[in-house]
């Protein structure tokens, strides 16, 4: 099993057309794909996600939203990579419209077995792409050897760890959470 690591620390804004790429491959595979969603996330490891991020979400006013989406949709894998649905996603469950500009979504792609991270411009300066990145090939390791939960739980501890940290040098801000903690499962 082969997993590709999708390095991403681009600032979105807003919503905008999809990256195309047009993939007859990409569609096949995702239009056919069995998702095992349950086998990979009971409700027990849910509440355990929705834990994590609470508690890395404590002391500060960065938001997390785990996105976990078993394949693309039909009508958008012919032309959308991972990348691309991740950036819609970003725009359209509002991590990019927090008070701050403090949001962070970290989206991870079954079928693809792809995990994405983009956090919005006011998150800037929290981190080098070096510690993106290193968040990325910790959880791919993980996948690699089928540990989903504990995949996404160390992303989002370290996520928050870099939102700590970063955070601390600020000036004190009220914490408000502006985003669900809970996981979206699409």
């Amino acid at each position: 099993m082969v997993i590709q690591l999708k390095r991403t620390a681009h600032i979105v804004t807003s919503a905008r057309s999809l990256p195309a790429s047009r993939s007859l491959r990409r569609w096949l595979k995702h239009l056919f794909y069995v998702s095992m969603r349950s086998d990979y996330f009971s409700m027990q490891d849910r509440e355990q996600i929705t834990h994590a991020v609470q508690q890395a979400e404590l002391g500060h006013s960065g938001e997390i939203q785990v996105v976990i989406e078993a394949r693309l949709p039909s009508h958008l894998a012919y032309q959308c990579t991972t990348y691309g649905r991740a950036c819609q996603l970003f725009a359209e469950l509002g991590v990019w419209d927090t008070a701050l500009n403090s949001g962070v979504l970290l989206y991870l792609n079954l079928c693809d077995r792809r995990v994405e991270l983009l956090f919005d411009r006011g998150l800037q300066q929290a981190a080098s792409q070096e510690m993106w990145d290193q968040i990325c090939n910790q959880m791919i390791k993980l996948i690699q050897h089928e540990q989903y939960l504990k995949a996404i739980q160390i992303g989002v501890e370290q996520i928050g760890k870099i939102l700590q940290y970063f955070y601390a040098q600020q000036p004190a801000v009220t914490n408000l959470n502006e985003l669900a903690d809970g996981p979206i499962l699409l």
